[in-house]
């Protein structure tokens, strides 16, 4: 068992707590609010697409320890991120 890991994985479920259910979209770096259109739907996209995810995979694998784990980590925080990008700046900037 990987205590860093459920550290790390419990502090990103409480930062999609804080995005998308609080909407504290303060705490997102590198966004220019004023150009953010919904500031409501970026709390939620941000919150329970990328942080949720990337949370609860990254306590899973705070149990379970396998050859490559930190290379599967790596590859699905990438693709959530990426999803979230461009999502972001499609739908929600003027």
């Amino acid at each position: 068992m990987d205590y860093g890991l459920l550290i790390i994985g419990i502090a990103l479920l409480l930062v999609s707590y804080l995005a998308a259910v609080k909407k504290q979209t303060w705490l997102l770096a590198g966004f220019n609010e004023k150009n953010i259109k919904n500031k409501s739907l970026l709390g939620k996209v941000t919150g329970g697409a990328f942080f949720l995810p990337l949370g609860l995979l990254v306590v899973m694998h705070g149990f379970i320890d396998y050859p490559y784990e930190e290379t599967v980590l790596v590859v699905a925080m990438l693709v959530l991120l990426t999803f979230t990008y461009v999502f972001i700046n499609r739908r929600l900037l003027d």
